[in-house]
């Protein structure tokens, strides 16, 4: 079975709170001024990778999983199950919330809900982000959203480079201005926005809300998940494993000249390069690496090991 790993061509978006620096730190070619997604792994209808080398160059990551399942391990369902998105925070996103799957299948009719984590990759000094909410009950939440009571609501919590938060569906959140975050999510495009800071879209008028979709879904009260990192030390690299839950696990690797060889333990690998350059040694066969890099490793891939000097986000479905 061919154990190329498949190289991909992100997808780019533009957001009314995005900028620049997709392009000025990983060399994307944004379509705009104000692009604020890149979708580096995906196989989202809106918004699929395109494969770059390999016999499948050309088609996308969607078209791969489709008709080339054998270099998934044949793993079940219909749906690539994971996106890995950068995303390019100049302004504040909206105060959102995501549905879970038994949600978003009976109303949305998408085969996922969100369930998302953050590695905050850079941001401004005193950065911070929305995650979760000070209402004890749903009804109380419902009061403090129709009487606009945002500042005793939201809660706020200041983030630095490096912080790791796990975000499963239904908890309030929302990135903000001055952030540069990987995050890695459930293949899924639902959000349901609760506040937008009373801003225009592109269009000069409001965008949507969705308050009872909001109320129906958030987690009332909020709790904080409880996070264990396990680390893993060898010579000249370090694992951290950031989650392992039930529907996908998220790594970050420093490699400071050549890891031991890594054996599998996954169906496939999502790996995105955050820094640095290398090589990703398969067998007898080397692929380059570089800052900005997204790809998959096959299934028929049993053992790699990573040469450079790079740092790396690693997640698989479990």
């Amino acid at each position: 079975m061919d154990k190329t790993p498949l190289f991909l061509e992100p997808a780019l978006h533009d957001k009314i709170w995005g900028g620049t620096r997709l392009r000025d730190l990983f060399g994307y070619n944004i379509p705009s001024e104000t692009t604020g997604e890149c979708w580096g792994i995906s196989a989202h209808p809106n918004g699929p990778a395109v494969i770059k080398n390999g016999t499948l160059a050309g088609k996308t990551l969607a078209d791969a999983w489709a008709q080339h399942r054998e270099l998934f391990d044949n793993y079940a369902g219909d749906d690539f199950p994971l996106l890995t998105k950068i995303l390019d925070a100049r302004t504040d996103l909206s105060v959102q919330v995501h549905p879970d799957d038994a949600y978003a299948q009976a109303k949305e009719h998408v085969p996922f809900g969100k369930t998302e984590c953050w590695y905050i990759i850079d941001c401004d000094a005193d950065s911070e982000i929305v995650y979760g909410h000070t209402a004890q009950t749903r009804e109380d939440f419902r009061k403090a959203v129709a009487e606009k009571k945002w500042d005793s609501l939201l809660r706020r919590v200041k983030v630095k480079p490096g912080d790791f938060f796990y975000v499963p569906s239904g908890t309030i959140h929302a990135i903000c201005g001055g952030c540069l975050i990987l995050e890695t999510q459930q293949s899924s495009d639902t959000t349901y926005r609760v506040y937008d800071y009373d801003r225009p879209g592109a269009d000069g008028k409001p965008r949507e809300l969705h308050i009872q979709q909001s109320i129906d879904v958030a987690n009332c009260p909020h709790v904080d998940p409880e996070l264990t990192y396990h680390v893993r030390q060898e010579t000249e690299a370090k694992f951290t494993e950031l989650l392992r839950e039930s529907l996908f696990t998220v790594s970050h690797w420093e490699v400071r000249g050549c890891t031991e060889p890594i054996k599998k333990n996954w169906p496939f690998l999502l790996m995105s390069v955050l820094d640095g350059e290398g090589k990703l040694q398969i067998d007898d066969s080397g692929y380059d690496l570089k800052k900005g890099d997204h790809l998959v490793v096959p299934a028929s891939v049993e053992t790699l090991q990573i040469i450079g000097h790079a740092d790396l986000i690693v997640s698989n479905p479990v």
